[in-house]
Order: structure tokens, then sequence, then C-alpha cells
């Protein structure tokens, strides 16, 4: 059932005749929520917007849908809503209690999220530490939403690279230097220390940084057997020979080029080894495919959605994306990364300094396509200039609150609209930053951009902070509303916390 300020969009879109979204004003004086649909609406009518706004603002007062509006310049409408109503926006939230927010999705589907993907050659770094985080995030958010999401990550057990690193392993073992293009580092010397393959002991330490960075994959796939279901796929493709290849015609399906499926020497290429692996997974009734690839793999767009139209999905059932580098700061020192070399650093290294709330915290704090820059000293600190500790701060001082309540036993629970208590304008601000969730967790799945979350949980932070300096909760006149609205505000908090798989703590 949507909230309350969805139903009141829902009614306002019915005057307008057009879909309607309400946005808070930056200015408090211009009412609580306004719509620029007037405007949009102008051009259709060949009507002036300040007409449209006038009769709209008129219409949602006699409807009751708001204590008071007002058209404003150039075509906006401005709505002021009741106490009573915050008070009854509340209830809702309070009722949903854990789904609030949830469901929002039109079209449920079965979606994969491939992420991380590294071959078992070294440690996860920090840039793999970004890539799994947001892949983890938007699985969370289209849960959330509604849709039956799978974790996958996709290795490399066999080829060069891991002939390389195990040719690196053993040169240690038997007391010489690595090759010139193999690999080196500490964590080389000690898989050295062992009798076996290196390559199932490293990957046996990325799963535990996994688990430990609270990241938990529903499916593990091997090169190798992929590999094997290279015939199958290439049989469903549109391909051709050309100079010895064989091709496919990707450039017929909105690809820039061709692409060579099987070199002149027999050998198959790694596209088609990609075409065998969205075979493989399509056939597990998966609607939609979504790969977290690293800012080097652009051009893996177009042929991957190729591949899909090709073997008769739709280009718009994959997507890709391409995640961008994180740097690190300490000490005003950048530290430079290289797997190779040995003087990369590590994950486990970064949840050392931090911690995992700090990392994940940051790691998903910006939009996959821009570069983040962490400040390792500041991310460590436990003082509120550190975001994630403000935000945890607020939950941990919302449950001091409630367990307090709970010792004098006086029970949380929602003010009845008929009884709305006169509300102050850090009540009302904090209410309504609470009502913005369901539309914001709904686009942040749509748009894949859980770096959302974190910006708005601060906000949350902000105004309870900024209600809890100005208001008593416990023995005041309103209390009862109040602890409500705490009891709302944790909620809030926990999910958007949850939503990026950080920890919401009881107490600090």
């Amino acid at each position: 059932m949507p909230d309350l300020k969805a139903r009141l969009e829902e009614a306002l879109a019915g005057i307008a005749g057009a879909p309607v979204e309400l946005e808070r004003p930056g200015d408090a004086e211009h009412g609580d929520y306004a719509t620029n649909v007037a405007l949009r609406l102008a051009g259709a009518l060949r009507r002036p917007p300040l007409e449209i706004a006038d009769k709209i603002a008129a219409a949602a007062v006699e409807g009751g849908l708001a204590e008071r509006a007002e058209a404003a310049p150039p075509g906006f409408v401005n709505l002021h809503v009741s106490d009573a109503w915050l008070a009854e926006a509340l209830n809702e939230i309070l009722d949903a209690g854990d789904s609030f927010g949830a469901g929002s999705a039109k079209n449920r589907e079965r979606i994969q999220v491939e992420m991380v993907s590294a071959n078992p050659t070294g440690p996860l770094t920090v840039a793999h530490g970004r890539n799994g985080v947001y892949g983890d995030a938007v699985a969370r958010l289209l849960e959330l939403a509604g849709h039956g999401v799978e974790r996958e990550f996709y290795y490399n057990d066999a080829g060069t690279q891991m002939d390389r690193f195990r040719e690196s392993v053993e040169a240690v073992r038997e007391g010489r230097e690595p090759p010139e293009d193999g690999y080196q580092g500490d964590y080389v010397r000690e898989l050295a220390k062992l009798p076996d393959d290196p390559v199932p002991a490293m990957l046996e330490r990325i799963e535990e940084t996994l688990e430990r960075f609270r990241i938990h994959f529903d499916s593990w796939e091997k090169q190798s057997e992929v590999e094997a279901e290279i015939p199958e796929a290439l049989a469903l493709l549109d391909t051709y020979e050309a100079e010895g290849a064989i091709w496919a015609r990707t450039s017929a399906h909105g690809d820039d080029k061709d692409r060579v499926l099987v070199r002149s020497d027999g050998v198959p290429g790694y596209f088609a080894a990609d075409a065998a692996y969205i075979r493989r997974k399509f056939a597990k009734g998966l609607d939609r495919l979504i790969y977290v690839l690293g800012a080097d793999h652009h051009g893996y767009v177009a042929r991957l959605q190729a591949l899909a139209e090709m073997l008769g999905h739709t280009r718009e059932s994959v997507e890709v994306l391409i995640y961008q580098l994180v740097h690190l700061v300490e000490r005003g020192q950048a530290k430079r990364m290289s797997k190779r070399r040995g003087d990369v650093v590590f994950l486990d290294e970064l949840l050392d300094t931090i911690g995992v709330d700090a990392a994940r915290w940051y790691l998903v704090s910006r939009g996959h396509d821009q570069a983040i820059e962490i400040d390792v000293e500041l991310a460590a600190e436990r003082t509120q200039k550190n975001p994630v500790y403000y935000v945890q701060y607020a939950h941990a001082r919302i449950a001091g609150i409630l367990r307090n309540a709970g010792e004098d036993g006086l029970v949380a629970q929602s003010h009845k609209a008929d009884r709305a208590p006169t509300l102050a304008s850090e009540e009302r601000e904090l209410v309504k930053r609470l009502l913005e969730f369901p539309a914001l967790v709904a686009t942040a799945a749509e748009r894949r951009g859980p770096h959302a979350i974190p910006t708005y949980a601060i906000r949350v932070a902000d105004d309870f902070h900024r209600f809890y300096h100005e208001h008593r909760v416990l023995g005041s006149d309103e209390q009862a509303f109040r602890l409500a609205l705490c009891a709302a505000t944790q909620l809030v908090v926990r999910r958007c916390l949850d939503l990026i798989g950080v920890e919401a703590p009881e107490q600090m």
C-alpha cells in the first residue's frame, strides 16, 4: 500500500490530469511540498501556467488534500499540510515497519548481479572492494524493491594468468625470483609454504575476505566449466569466417565492430567464453543480467548487449555498471596499487585500518561513474566528523531513548491523527524527511544508484540531531508523539544502513 505522501501525489495527479511529483521547497515559507505540474501542462493546455496552478491549488484545499495551498510564479503549486496529516503519516511509517519503502518494483524480475569476479592470483584489492560493495548494495536495493536476486562470482581457474601465478609461487618454493611478468609480494611467499596448488588456497582466502566484508555469493562459476560449453553457444550465434578465424556479426546488433570468436589457430578467444557465459546465465531462467566491471571494461557494454540480442534476449536485459578508481590518502600521501609488484593495498588491510562499516560506507558513497578518494585517517575516526559514525550515533542515541522509555514502562506508539499535537518546525521537518524514503529507495533501485542512501541517511541524522537538541522526549507533554517519531526515525536509519551493509549499533 503506498504511503500517505504517495497517495497525495496520486490525488493531485487526478486533479491535474498528469503525473505529479512532490518536492520539498528549499524555503519552508513556500510550503511543505511543491509541484511544477502546471508548468509542464501549460504547453499542452495552451493556458498560462499560473492559471493552471491556481485551479490545482484551490482543488487541493477543497478536496482536503492540504490545509493551505497557493500558486506561485511562474507556475508552482505550494502545499501546506496539517499537523494531523503529518501525525497520520508517522502512523503509517510505524504500521508498515520493515516493509516501509519496500515493493516498489512494477514488474518483478529474476536478476543476477555478477560482481568482483577477480582471478585468484592474489588477495582482493581495495578496487575489488568497491566492485563488491557497490554490486551488493545494488542487489540489496533490488531485493527491497521486490525482485529475486542472485549474486555470482566468476573466476578464471586456467589460462595464461593462472599459469604465471603458479609459476611465481613455484619459483619462490625453489628459492628463485618470480618471473619478471609474474606475481610478487608477501602473499606469494606465504602460498609457497603450502605443498599444493596455490589457486584453491587463494580462492579460499578471497571468500573469507568477502564474508568478512559482508558479501555472500549464491554461486561461484569457473571459467573452465563455462569454456566447455563454447561449442553449444557458438552454434546459436550469427557467425562467418574471415582471415582464417570465426567471427560473430555483433555489428548488426549494436556493437561498433564484429568480434573474433575463434582465432585462426583454432583457439577460442575471450569473446567465445563471454558468449558461453551469457548463455549459461540466461539458461537459469534469469530475466536480467547486471555486470559490475572496472573502468578498463568500457568496450564490453555494447558487445555483451549484442550477445544477449543474438541469443534471443533484449539488449536491455544486460546492464554493465562501470566503476571508477579508488584513491587512498594517508598522511597526505596517495597509495599506489599494483598486484604484480606486490605494493598493492589489499582490502583486508583497509578493513583492519578503518573497519568494515567505514569501508563499506565510503566505497559506496559515490556513484559508480565517479572516482573515490578516501582519507584513511578520517575514515578511522570515531567522531561525528566521520559520516558513518555520525549516522550510527543517531541510531544508537534513539536506541538509548527507547531503552529508557521501556525501563520507565512507556510505549513508543504513534499519536493518533485526531489528537495530533501542535508540531514544532523540527518535528515537521523530520517527519517529512522520513516520508522521502520510499521514493528515494525506489529511484535508487531503478537507477542502480545506492550512493543516494548514505547522502539521505546523513540528512535524516541531521534532522534528528536538530530535533533532539531542541526538544525533550521523555517527560515532555508530547512524549507519546516524540517517542513515535524516534521509533520511526530509528526504523528508517536502520534500513538505510542495512541497504549499504553497515551495522546499526544499539549503543556507542
